[in-house]
């Protein structure tokens, strides 16, 4: 079925529900990119009633964020809620002092705000009767840029076979051929950011990554010699290094959509031991 209808996005009823027969889905809405094209797929999918998007602001999202979650949310039409996670981060902490005390912050702790809301992502879906959509892409699911049990977690990976230029292309595709602005311009045009720590931006320029990384899972251990060439070496490698490494949080990834001649998934499947480095040849 077509994504769009005369009057901008239109609910497909032939797409049925997502899965399982559950008609209901929930996704974390971060004013970002990626959230905002899935919440677009889903209420194309499954009608703006059965579609509840939830922002979860910390210390470190800025404003432009609730307020880009709020005008998509706004301009499809769907429940809303904001449920910051100040309080709750806070707490956490303060329990977790017996262990963190003494270190310097970092990882853990801004992981672990990923995971709160991964968590009230699930206990909204398990009150609703409805299925979390996770909303990471292709290219950080291959560099392992996401958190086990934050922002991965969910019942299907809307987007996982999509790459991050791709993402960014199927939105303006969205809003240029609608009769309005879906996808808010400041979600389009801000510098893509996890938002765990304060001025954090993605580590990429996805314009350079993502065909790189897609062509290293397109061609696995054959990795052309003549594509290798066409790319700084040491980025070769450490993309190489990040997608092997990253192989044991695919196969607790979400299951997805596969658009692609190589997405992530049954289909593909390399071992998470003993050291396996062939795709580095």
């Amino acid at each position: 079925g077509k994504v769009l209808g005369p009057k901008g996005l239109m609910p497909n009823p032939k797409l049925g529900s997502v899965t399982n027969d559950v008609k209901k889905a929930i996704i974390g809405i971060s004013g970002g990119i990626d959230s905002a094209l899935t919440t677009c797929i889903a209420v194309n999918a499954l009608g703006k009633e059965n579609v509840i998007g939830v922002a979860m602001p910390s210390v470190f999202s800025s404003n432009h964020s609730v307020s880009d979650a709020r005008i998509l949310a706004s301009n499809l039409k769907i429940n809303f809620k904001v449920i910051p996670i100040q309080d709750i981060n806070k707490i956490f902490l303060d329990e977790l002092s017996v262990v963190f005390d003494e270190t310097e912050p970092g990882l853990a702790e801004e992981n672990l705000q990923a995971r709160i809301r991964g968590s009230i992502l699930m206990s909204i879906a398990n009150k609703k009767n409805a299925l979390v959509l996770s909303t990471s892409n292709k290219t950080e699911l291959a560099l392992g840029y996401c958190t086990l049990y934050g922002d991965m977690c969910g019942s299907l990976a809307v987007i996982n076979d999509l790459n991050k230029s791709q993402v960014y292309s199927l939105s303006n595709w969205i809003n240029g051929n609608s009769n309005y602005e879906i996808i808010p311009s400041g979600t389009l045009t801000k510098p893509p950011s996890a938002e765990l720590r304060h001025n954090q931006t993605d580590p990429f320029d996805y314009e350079v990554v993502s065909p790189l990384v897609d062509s290293i899972i397109d061609e696995s251990i054959y990795f052309d010699k003549s594509i290798k060439s066409s790319y700084d070496p040491s980025l070769v490698s450490d993309m190489i290094l990040m997608v092997k490494n990253s192989e044991y949080k695919r196969k607790q990834a979400a299951p997805g959509i596969r658009i692609s001649k190589k997405a992530f998934g049954i289909g593909r499947r390399f071992p998470i031991v003993n050291r396996y480095n062939k795709c580095q040849k």
